[in-house]
């Protein structure tokens, strides 16, 4: 190092040294006004004096430069904090559309154990058409594995809800 840049750089120490002691606590104020967060004021005036330290203005005016770099250090602070924070919320929200409560999952497992009860109450040919038609099955599927005629499924499914809502409420009222 030459004794140029020598003399340079203390001279930019101090210059540094002059404006951290002079502006800090204005900055500072000014940050925390600006976020209404203490702690983050800390550390983002810290930011931009850091800032101030390793590439200064080509100018003399320190305090406007400040100024300038504390106002958008801050706002870009509360830009990211809005941003995280709806993230966040987002996540919570999907999280809480994911969450089954212990009740819903105690009442679901009644209703499936009462669906099955039912289900074993009625005839092997009503459990079969119900099952094969809520599963999917076109009536021409359903009466080739049944063994009907394609024309009758529609009534032999009909007759097995009707059958299967009446033992379903019956069960029910029962409180099985």
């Amino acid at each position: 190092m030459g004794v140029i840049s020598y003399f340079n750089k203390k001279k930019q120490e101090q210059n540094f040294k002059t404006a951290y002691e002079k502006y800090y606590d204005t900055i500072f104020k000014r940050i925390s006004y600006l976020t209404g967060d203490m702690h983050a004021a800390e550390d983002l005036t810290q930011e931009v004096f850091i800032k101030l330290y390793n590439s200064p203005p080509a100018h003399d005016n320190i305090a406007a430069w400040l100024n300038k770099v504390s106002t958008n250090t801050s706002y870009n602070y509360i830009r990211d904090k809005k941003v995280h924070e709806g993230k966040n919320e987002m996540i919570y929200k999907k999280e809480m559309d994911n969450v089954v409560s212990i009740e819903e999952v105690a009442i679901n497992n009644c209703e499936v154990d009462l669906t099955k009860k039912v289900l074993n109450i009625l005839s092997p040919r009503d459990r079969m058409c119900l099952l094969l038609k809520f599963s999917g099955y076109k009536y021409s599927e359903i009466a080739e594995v049944i063994g009907v005629d394609k024309n009758s499924v529609g009534t032999l499914i009909s007759r097995a809800q009707t059958k299967f809502k009446e033992n379903y409420l019956n069960l029910e009222g029962r409180g099985e």
